[in-house]
């Protein structure tokens, strides 16, 4: 079975969501990320529409080829973040923006919180002090509270139709709303700490999309001196609250100083340091957490990333660039990228005694670091997982 990360956020763009305890320079952070102008000012409440951008997934890959190919074109993989309002306690009852806030939350597919850990007087926190166990603690209740008052009308609801009214076929999503209703509100945890959910049950989760199934990643904002330092003493609460969560330290003065820096400034102010920039960390992190993988078609006239659900295989990956290349699918031809790279050339590796190369059927899951371009009727692809495979796909004539 499917652990239920893979199965509790469905929409078709995927988004990720940048929010936080109201804290100040979050906008700040999301600009730095996004290489956005939005609206960062020292007042609450700064950010009350999203601001939504996207950024490019850093892959050493991607720029081999580009550079190979030198093509015209180039499109990346891309991930999508919005910036919504910072929440504070309440939200769930209205207080703060309450539920506009938690509405943008519900649209989006994962969740950046960012968490402050530094002290600066020119810097106002809303609840007063910096604390980062209890802006986390917040966060997580006024999301669970949410949930558990969106699972009350829906049991409602159930009760009276299958229950009351003998609906049969209304009765195992009732039963699987009870087990949520005593998760959430019993218990008072997260749906994504409960990792036994059946496939059954995952249906009816799909289909309400609680807040507290969708993934959330842990990022702490610490001074460039801590971050340099490499504290991490946040990771013991995440592990006993959100169990195999991720939390990545970072220096949002850091990262700002580098913005303004060369890219050769920015390697020697690193290696002076003793440092480096954790931009690259978050942004590949919260792609994974959508459970999203890329493959590449590459040429002279154009290197392009496509974004595919985890899991795709072989055949509909190649749908996505057009419907044709499903429907004329024989297989899948593999051949590892480091010796593409290596040797230089497709015809390079297939007559070297290290380019290891064989057929892996009609429908392999695209999985690897595939790396490829469309030649005629045969495409070779790529993925954002590192194990450096390459699928070419041959399309029927």
């Amino acid at each position: 079975m499917q652990s239920n990360h893979e199965v509790l956020h469905t929409s078709s763009f995927r988004w990720i969501d940048l929010t936080a305890v109201f804290i100040f320079r979050k906008s700040t952070f999301f600009n730095v990320l996004t290489k956005s102008q939005a609206a960062a000012e020292h007042f609450p409440f700064c950010t009350i529409d999203p601001n939504e951008s996207r950024v490019p997934i850093p892959d050493e890959r991607y720029d081999f080829l580009c550079q190979f190919h030198k093509p015209p074109s180039k499109v990346p993989a891309f991930l999508n973040v919005v910036d919504i309002a910072g929440l504070v306690k309440g939200a769930h009852a209205g207080q703060g923006l309450g539920n506009a806030f938690l509405s943008h939350i519900s649209a989006c597919d994962g969740i950046f919180h960012l968490t402050r850990a530094f002290e600066d007087e020119d810097i106002i926190h809303v609840e007063g002090t910096v604390d980062p166990v209890r802006d986390m603690e917040i966060i997580h209740e006024e999301l669970r509270l949410k949930d558990e008052e969106m699972i009350g009308p829906i049991i409602d609801k159930l009760e009276k139709m299958a229950i009351r009214g003998g609906d049969k076929k209304l009765k195992p999503e009732y039963d699987v709303m009870c087990k949520i209703k005593s998760w959430v509100i019993n218990e008072k945890k997260h749906v994504r700490y409960y990792h036994d959910w059946n496939d059954k049950e995952i249906e009816v989760l799909n289909k309400y999309l609680f807040l507290t199934s969708k993934p959330m990643i842990y990022l702490v904002n610490l001074s460039e001196k801590d971050y340099i330092r490499r504290k991490n003493k946040w990771q013991e609460w995440v592990d006993s609250h959100d169990p195999g969560a991720l939390v990545i330290p970072f220096s949002g003065s850091l990262e700002s100083q580098l913005q303004d820096l060369s890219e050769e400034e920015q390697q020697k102010h690193c290696t002076e340091h003793k440092t480096q920039s954790a931009l690259s960390r978050i942004i590949k992190a919260g792609y994974a957490a959508l459970l999203l993988e890329y493959f590449f078609t590459t040429g002279p006239d154009e290197v392009r990333a496509w974004t595919v659900r985890k899991g795709t295989k072989a055949p509909q990956a190649a749908g996505k660039i057009h419907t044709d290349f499903e429907k004329g699918f024989i297989m899948a031809e593999v051949m590892k990228f480091q010796d593409f790279k290596e040797e230089g050339s497709e015809n390079a590796v297939k007559v070297s005694s290290q380019g290891a190369r064989g057929d892996e059927g009609k429908s392999p899951v695209i999985s690897g670091a595939d790396s490829g371009r469309e030649i005629q009727t045969t495409m070779k692809m790529e993925t954002s997982s590192f194990s450096s495979l390459t699928h070419r796909m041959h399309k029927r004539k």
